[in-house]
């Protein structure tokens, strides 16, 4: 059974579904205001890797994560650029995809956008305000959290110790220093909704706890996202739905940070690394592999050695591909020894290091049977790998990808010139050079092209 921690009790527990086999999850996803960077990358693998691990342990998983496509943030970007704000969001959405797409990420089950939802976020402040326990000020609608039992437990404090650090807000209107905004009346050349309480738009808060209330029902099961979320954002979504006399997510998991220098990575703070980059530099897969070698609490620090030490691994794995790919469709099922020591290590709080140390683990006992020319052990051992590896979104290349390399090249410039010079014996024994290095040159209109064998 997996086990995971959950952030409300601080420790890991059984991980138990609302129904029998299926999951429901909620992920906050990005605000979309400028390019995704290793943190976004990050959150979106490690739970990419849980949907993937839990639909191939059997269940059928609900799996939703917002577009955040109105915010103070990409405001002041469509200012910056004297852009509708609407327009940034389009364009970083698409930018957002792409990103997610180059790394392997699953699109959600639904996706849904906060601008869509709008109405629904006013209903559900109105009701906050009927009740007594939202109230209005100057600049918009605030939920009072004195009223809210227990708020706080994601931050793992105490509301008199919340209070005590909580930093002094130029409004000093509000009932208490933790309270936080519902809905924002409106600046000039703002976007703005109607509201009882004027043209405004929702708090971000307010924005996911409606959309993960609404496509996922009460109780749903699986709440998750990037640690700096667990407070004040979630602790803010969860004392909404309190508020409302709802029941909220039974689970709450959070991933640790992107570091770098031993410092969180953020666009606030100016260090981040664009994902694109990256993958634009380096083989997509290795920043999974890195993700998988770290756990998931723990903070990731990615350098270029680190990623081109992924890259080696993946070689090996990508080697061993090509090696056992006659074993690929001979029926033969995985080892069951070997998947049970796997489960073994994901069901502890998704362990992926420990689930990657099985992996390899069997690569070698595999290659080891190969050299013996030990069929019956490789087949299913073979088996139980490519099952690992589709149980956390490894792809495995059987073809070589890789481009031509510096000798390569050299061979098939040395053909050219033996062409031009109609030495067609040198140029023969050349092509067959390359064909041994597993190239095949074919000639056209517009010259040679190389291209594996």
């Amino acid at each position: 059974m997996l086990h995971l921690f959950d952030t409300a009790v601080g420790q890991v527990v059984p991980f138990r579904t609302r129904e029998p086999q299926k999951v429901s999850m909620y992920v906050c996803g990005p605000t979309v205001y400028g390019p995704p960077h290793l943190g976004h990358g990050r959150f979106s693998l490690v739970f990419d890797v849980l949907r993937r691990y839990l639909e191939w342990s059997g269940f059928d998983v609900r799996y939703v994560s917002n577009i955040t496509d109105i915010d103070d943030k990409i405001i002041e970007r469509g200012q910056q650029e004297g852009r509708d704000p609407a327009q940034i969001a389009v364009r970083c959405e698409a930018i957002w995809w792409k990103a997610m797409d180059a790394i392997g990420v699953k699109r959600p089950t639904v996706a849904p956008r906060a601008t869509e939802f709008v109405d629904r976020m006013v209903e559900l402040v109105d009701g906050l305000v009927a009740d007594g326990k939202a109230y209005v000020l100057a600049d918009g609608v605030y939920l009072d959290t004195h009223q809210v039992e227990g708020y706080g437990l994601l931050a793992r404090q105490s509301l008199d110790s919340l209070q005590a650090g909580a930093r002094v807000e130029a409004l000093e209107d509000k009932r208490n220093p933790t309270d936080f905004v519902l809905w924002k009346l409106a600046k000039p050349g703002e976007p703005t909704w109607p509201s009882p309480w004027g043209d405004g738009r929702p708090g971000w808060h307010t924005e996911c706890v409606v959309m993960s209330l609404d496509l996922l029902g009460e109780g749903f099961d699986l709440h998750g996202g990037g640690q700096d979320l667990a407070f004040p954002h979630h602790e803010n979504e969860r004392a909404q739905a309190i508020a409302c006399g709802r029941e909220f997510a039974h689970h709450w998991m959070h991933n640790g940070f992107v570091e770098v220098g031993g410092e969180k990575m953020s666009k606030s703070l100016g260090n981040f690394t664009n994902l694109l980059d990256l993958i634009d530099r380096h083989d997509a897969r290795a920043y999974r592999l890195l993700v998988l070698r770290s756990h998931y609490r723990s903070p990731l620090e990615v350098t270029e050695a680190t990623v081109a030490d992924a890259e080696r691994q993946l070689d090996r794995l990508d080697a061993f591909a090509r090696r056992t790919a006659d074993f690929a469709d001979d029926g033969v099922a995985a080892d069951p020894a070997t998947l049970d020591a796997f489960r073994t290590a994901m069901d502890d709080d998704l362990n992926t290091p420990g689930g990657l140390d099985v992996m390899f683990r069997t690569i070698r006992q595999a290659n080891a049977a190969l050299d013996l020319e030990d069929d019956s052990t490789v087949g299913p051992l073979a088996a139980a790998v490519r099952s690992m590896c589709a149980a956390v979104g490894l792809e495995l290349r059987e073809r070589d990808v890789s481009p031509p390399d510096v000798r390569v090249l050299a061979l098939a410039e040395a053909r050219r010139t033996a062409r031009a010079a109609k030495d067609f014996a040198e140029s023969d024994r050349l092509r067959d050079e390359l064909r041994a290095l597993g190239w095949i040159v074919e000639d056209g209109a517009d010259g040679a092209t190389l291209r594996r064998v």
